[in-house]
């Protein structure tokens, strides 16, 4: 069944021009498909992301109206391309059958987990980080305590030197 939908969405990044630019080829790309037909697209001018400390960075944003052949498209676009918004707009009440629920519930959750690793991998990498960081200050930590030693061990040389010199002199 036909499905009509609205979808935004969002980029972020710079040279503003080429954000804009970005955007317009990932809907084009999506209007490739055979199963889409795109029936309108706005992409609005990109604006500067308005953030303490963010300098030269931009955001834009797209609205797509499309019609695909069913809902399992719906969803494919929505896990693939990650919108910031999806409104189904017609039809107004939608049947499912078993099979296609499965089927999109299935796609979520090997989204799901893909996401699910690639965030542990992540802290696991953050935690293998900071405990080198950590090693490293220990070691720059241990290496400046023997500088200083051995500039005290330096200047009691120094002192005895000087003070035989004054002896001498005497």
């Amino acid at each position: 069944m036909e499905t009509k939908a609205l979808f935004i969405f969002e980029m972020m990044g710079r040279p503003p021009e080429h954000i804009k630019i970005a955007l317009s080829e990932l809907i084009d790309k999506l209007g490739e498909q055979k199963s889409i037909n795109i029936i309108r697209k706005e992409i609005h001018e990109p604006k500067p992301v308005e953030k303490e400390g963010v300098k030269d960075l931009f955001t834009t944003f797209a609205e797509v109206e499309l019609i695909a052949d069913n809902i399992n498209i719906i969803f494919d676009i929505t896990f693939s391309m990650l919108p910031s918004h999806v409104e189904i707009l017609k039809p107004k009440e939608i049947e499912l059958k078993n099979f296609d629920l499965s089927s999109i519930v299935s796609n979520l959750a090997v989204k799901i987990h893909k996401y699910d690793e690639i965030a542990k991998i992540s802290i696991m990498e953050k935690n293998i980080l900071i405990n080198r960081l950590k090693e490293a200050q220990e070691k720059i930590n241990n290496l400046e305590n023997s500088v200083k030693v051995e500039d005290e061990e330096e200047n009691k040389k120094d002192k005895k030197k000087s003070k035989k010199k004054v002896k001498e002199k005497k």
